[in-house]
């Protein structure tokens, strides 16, 4: 994986630009410690961080090919079958890295090359004697890409950070983004980025940039299909094809291992992984996280009704993996908050985010891929919205039903539009949902419960595990996005997805006989969160802190006595934030990011 970046401005000479040029770099490091690479001309600047994956010792970029030049971030599951069409059509190859491939491809097909690709990537090519840029991002959005267009400049990069260190480009936030924040944060719209000045490159679209002017457009998008399938083909359908998904993601010239928390989507991952290393007589690694005296504090409840420490080591010997198992200071977990934000560049996840960032981090001292279970929830309806009618047929964001926990927290009158603009954000989404004039009303309200988890749930976990992850150097890849299996269970019938009544139950059924019982039947649980009061406490006193700046504009907006109280009594918060992963420490870690975002990158506020 790597982070790019570019500029193309007629008005200014880059060659002149070398400190711009370089304080953009050095935001991208982390993401590619290994190399670092620049191609500069009058008017034009692209700027690649190298994590080396693939080919190692080639793949160096930017990269050229005729007229063409690449910088791209990603790594590509059919590179072999991409190559061999190419190599049908003549084209020769000098490496066997990805980068090679998507730059030939996009020489032989143009923009259409975009659909040959099965993989996780951002990138763009830019025309040396047109002009003229093409910048695309993947089906699912799994890799980042943001740009920005002031007056004549035009601007990408992998993160927001770097566009705001070209001074032309605002630090500007605005009721929208204020409103993204507060009435729909963590998660945010597809393709906005917050500040006023910066947009989203939506997944499965691409742009093309020239004189002046963009085009955008969608090259991929979910379609309602008949499926007649048997239980029984649907069964053996999905077992090839997540197997397949998941061997794919393993190639590597560098270590892998996997993230291992005892539920049925890691398991699953692990055990493949496991197996295929097997062949060549290899042993697998794998991770799990936990938390000090996280046992002593855990409490059962709907979203979380058991802890994952009781499964690890039941599937880590049923598989043969080496296991390691990292526990956090929960002190530590709440002072990386500061450090999750900045590197998110938009209020983040709280603890969801820091715990991960540390994880990582040592992870890292050992590997440098991992495979890990993310997004097989809200492609199999694993969440308990999807089987709750009481919650399913509600016309809103199942994950967050209401704002009273939202404008608690808030001065009164502040926002006053925020709910209209959190019901127009699902209508909008609900809007995009395609339909099958035989579906019955479930089947219609769980295609529309897709779409909703696709781009919404599934979004913010996926902006969460790239940048905290390329934030400690470590590539970490996502099986269960491949946008093959994507679109099989967006059509697959909601009986046979929830098999036996089980969230998930096509995909348990699917591997129970690879898996021991209990791992395949097990109950789901999110993420573990630390239940340690040390953490909380820890957290207080931060929340504080902020609170106690008079020159940050955040108190102007709080209800400053509503949020003491929440700091007072934990309990008096009566629904979630964000579905399973937002109670009362986690939303104090939230206000906490805010401020340090706001310190941190000078937000200005217009309203």
């Amino acid at each position: 994986m790597c982070g790019i970046a570019g500029i193309l401005t007629p008005s200014i000479d880059l060659r002149n630009e070398k400190p711009l040029i370089e304080s953009i770099s050095k935001t991208l490091k982390m993401r590619g410690p290994d190399a670092k690479g620049e191609y500069i001309t009058p008017n034009t600047a692209l700027i690649h961080r190298r994590l080396s994956v693939i080919d190692v010792e080639n793949g160096a970029q930017p990269m050229r090919f005729g007229k063409y030049i690449i910088v791209y971030n990603g790594e590509i599951y059919n590179t072999a079958e991409v190559r061999d069409e190419l190599i049908s059509f003549g084209y020769k190859f000098d490496s066997h890295c990805d980068t090679e491939v998507v730059l030939k491809a996009y020489d032989k097909w143009k923009e259409e090359s975009v659909k040959k690709l099965n993989g996780i990537f951002a990138y763009a090519v830019y025309d040396e004697k047109e002009n003229s840029l093409f910048l695309a991002r993947d089906r699912i959005g799994v890799k980042p890409c943001f740009y920005s267009k002031k007056n004549d400049l035009f601007a990408f990069a992998s993160r927001i950070s770097s566009l705001l260190c070209i001074p032309q480009i605002k630090h500007v936030v605005n009721e929208e983004g204020l409103n993204e924040i507060f009435m729909l944060g963590p998660a945010k719209t597809i393709g906005k980025a917050i500040f006023k000045d910066i947009s989203e490159l939506a997944p499965a679209h691409y742009l093309t940039y020239k004189n002046g002017k963009i085009n955008l457009s969608q090259y991929w998008r979910l379609e309602a299909k008949e499926n007649t399938e048997t239980v029984e083909e649907a069964v053996e359908h999905t077992y090839s094809l997540v197997k397949d998904s998941i061997e794919r993601q393993l190639v590597s010239d560098v270590p892998l291992a996997t993230f291992l928390s005892g539920g049925l989507d890691s398991s699953i991952i692990s055990k493949v992984a496991s197996d295929y290393y097997k062949k060549d007589n290899n042993v697998l690694n794998t991770y799990s996280v936990d938390y000090t005296d996280n046992d002593k504090y855990f409490k059962k409840s709907l979203f979380q009704p058991n802890k994952d420490s009781d499964y690890i080591g039941l599937i880590s010997d049923a598989i043969g993996s080496v296991h390691n198992n990292v526990v956090l200071d929960n002190s530590d977990v709440a002072y990386a908050l500061k450090e999750a934000a900045i590197a998110r560049c938009v209020p983040g996840f709280a603890d969801v985010d820091s715990s991960l960032l540390l994880f990582c981090k040592e992870v890292k001292k050992n590997f440098t891929v991992c495979l890990s279970g993310e997004c097989a929830d809200e492609i199999f309806g694993g969440y308990p919205w999807y089987h709750r009618k009481e919650i399913l047929f509600e016309e809103c964001f199942p994950w967050s039903r209401s704002t009273v926990s939202r404008r608690n927290i808030l001065k009164p009158d502040f926002l006053k539009n925020g709910e209209d603009y959190m019901r127009d954000a699902y209508n909008q989404t609900i809007s995009l949902t395609s339909y099958l004039d035989s579906d019955s009303p479930l089947e219609k309200r769980m295609r529309e419960m897709f779409i909703l988890n696709l781009n919404w749930f599934m979004q913010t976990l996926l902006a969460r595990k790239d940048v905290m992850s390329m934030e400690s150097s470590l590539e970490v890849r996502v099986p269960f996005c491949d946008y093959r299996l994507v679109e099989y269970a967006y059509n697959m019938p909601w009986e046979i997805k929830a098999l036996d009544g089980r969230e998930k139950g096509i995909l348990r059924k699917a591997f129970e006989n690879d898996l021991p019982y209990d791992i395949a039947w097990r109950k789901k649980s999110p993420y573990p969160k630390t239940h340690n009061p040390v953490y909380f406490d820890c957290v207080c006193k931060l929340v504080q802190q902020a609170l106690d700046d008079k020159s940050c504009p955040l108190s102007d907006m709080l209800n400053v006595s509503a949020v003491k109280n929440l700091m007072k009594n934990p309990d008096s918060m009566t629904e979630p934030w964000y579905g399973q992963l937002m109670q009362t420490p986690q939303v104090l870690a939230y206000i906490y990011q805010i401020y340090v975002w706001i310190k941190n990158y000078n937000v200005e506020f217009e309203l």
